[in-house]
Formats: structure tokens, sequence, C-alpha cells
């Protein structure tokens, strides 16, 4: 029987989801998806400036996971500007910060969610 999935810890969603060239045609075609937690690792280590330890924390999973989920989002973000795909976000196994009132996310950086712009449903 297999291990069941851990789900990963992310302070929030991404405000747009789709991303590309301006000038596609046909949006499915050539689509790359992205997972949310892959999202997370991109923005927790090139934005935050968070090491591959920190993020493993903030999202609850092993350091080793992290260093999986940030390799294969990087290769997906390679893919799409190089190739010009057009990249989705969305899917994976996540569950999104649980800390109502919680402006600092697990003791380093802003919380995504809590930050101004798009409000999430508590």
């Amino acid at each position: 029987m297999p291990r069941p999935r851990k789900w990963r810890r992310v302070c929030g969603l991404p405000n747009s989801d789709i991303f590309g060239p301006l000038d596609v045609q046909n949006v499915n075609q050539g689509l790359v998806i992205m997972t949310v937690e892959e999202y997370e690792t991109i923005r927790l280590i090139d934005l935050e400036g968070l090491t591959q330890e920190e993020c493993a924390e903030s999202m609850n999973v092993a350091r080793t996971t992290v260093q999986r989920i940030y390799n294969d989002a990087r290769r997906k973000l390679a893919h799409s500007l190089v190739n010009g795909a057009v990249l989705k976000i969305e899917g994976g196994n996540y569950k999104l910060c649980d800390e109502p009132g919680r402006t600092w996310c697990h003791g380093r950086g802003r919380c995504h969610r809590h930050r101004g712009g798009r409000n999430f449903p508590e």
C-alpha cells in the first residue's frame, strides 16, 4: 500500500494563474501546468530569498521534497520561456495557511496570503 501523500502548506494562491506570450492563438496548445506548490517554492526561494531548508520548514515538508519540487518548477518555467508556451498554475497537494490573523509566515518573511491585493476566503 503506498504511503499517503503529505499536504504542502502554502501561504496563498497567485494573483494571476496564466502566463505566456501575447500572440498565442490557441492557449491550450503547448500548455505547461505548474502546481501551486511548485509556484510556492519559486516564490519562497527566488522571490523571498529563503533557503531550501527554510522553504521546507514553511511548507511543512522535507528539504529533499522541496528540492525536487523546485527543480520541477524551474524546468517548467524554462520550457515556457524558451519555447513560448503558456504557463498555467493549478492543482497539486496543498493546504492554504490556516493561521488567521498571522501576518508573518512561519518565522521569516511576510506571509503572501496576508499581503494586500487578492482576498482569500478563510
